[in-house]
């Protein structure tokens, strides 16, 4: 494994078959070549990851959309106006160019082009478009730096190193319905932002498991998680790591680690995993107690994460 920025060697390994870890603007990304399902599948079998949890396939240009959708609408073009590159993940109609591996057997297939100059040039320079989940463990952690892939997922044929990524949450995913858009994962890009482009429909059935991330337990450390609560059973703070945002629940706690020394929630969206991997990594923590936010605009994607994170430690 290496972990060299070579675009070239990275391009090469995509068009070969192989697996490449990448930085996207959100988390990194364990690509392959969407179009090639042997290949596809090492991302399943070096993920552990279910084969009924459906992959996002990356775009390098607009252009692509056209071979990767069963019909064109008008929407994806407006949204990508003002989205594109970015964080946003649109379900579409699938065509039958995509192997069914790659969208756990559904007719739809999730794609976005990522904010990221590194994954534009590797997805461009491997003339195919990449899918590519997060790259680490399934349910763990999600990794923000190349060093987190490698700690989850060591035999991965190259990874590309582009520091630490700038959002640090996944992509919003959305699905357009006949009626406009409904929320399936929410990220950084919100609601409120989408509504200036197509309407919200709230009043369409969204099926269970039709985008990633869907599962009530995601994103989990190793070590026990829980989010601070005022009602919940008494901790051993000599033990405990807090991750921090108002910085008013600090006292007692072994170690903080304050994700944001301004209370911006995009400051928590970008630091909160870093945070978890520090703890997980740290002999002296047993327990991370996570401080939770309002749930409005970007609020409401943390709080889910944290809560997916969290959900296996609260059925002890």
């Amino acid at each position: 494994m290496s972990i060299i920025n070579d675009i070239n060697i990275a391009a090469k390994h995509i068009q070969e078959g192989n697996l490449v870890a990448f930085p996207t603007e959100t988390v990194y990304g364990l690509g392959a070549n969407a179009l090639n399902p042997m290949a596809v599948a090492k991302i399943f079998e070096a993920k552990e990851r279910p084969s009924f949890d459906p992959l996002i396939v990356h775009i390098g240009n607009l252009n692509q959309i056209e071979q990767l959708v069963k019909k064109s609408d008008e929407r994806i073009y407006k949204l990508a106006e003002k989205f594109w590159p970015g964080p946003l993940t649109i379900v579409l109609p699938k065509s039958d160019i995509i192997p069914d591996l790659v969208t756990s057997g559904l007719s739809t297939v999730g794609i976005r082009m990522p904010g990221n100059d590194i994954a534009l040039d590797l997805i461009r320079t491997s003339d195919c478009p990449i899918a590519a989940p997060s790259a680490n463990k399934f349910g763990r952690i999600s990794p923000t730096t190349a060093l987190h892939v490698k700690k989850q997922l060591p035999g991965v044929d190259y990874i590309l190193d582009g520091g630490k990524t700038t959002v640090g949450i996944e992509s919003t995913i959305i699905k357009l319905t006949d009626k406009g858009f409904q929320i399936l994962r929410n990220g950084i890009i919100t609601k409120e932002d989408l509504e200036t482009i197509i309407p919200h429909d709230a009043t369409s059935k969204t099926e269970s498991l039709s985008a990633p991330g869907m599962l009530k337990s995601h994103y989990s450390p190793r070590k026990k998680l829980l989010i601070a609560d005022v009602n919940s059973p008494n901790t051993n703070l000599s033990k405990a790591g807090l991750i921090s945002f108002s910085g008013e629940l600090e006292k007692g706690y072994a170690k903080v680690i304050r994700v944001s020394e301004k209370k911006d929630v995009k400051d928590y969206a970008v630091n909160m995993f870093e945070a978890m991997h520090t703890f997980e990594d740290d002999a002296d923590i047993e327990i991370i107690i996570a401080e939770p936010v309002e749930e409005t605009g970007i609020g409401i994607a943390i709080m889910d994460r944290l809560r997916k994170a969290e959900f296996n430690w609260r059925q002890d």
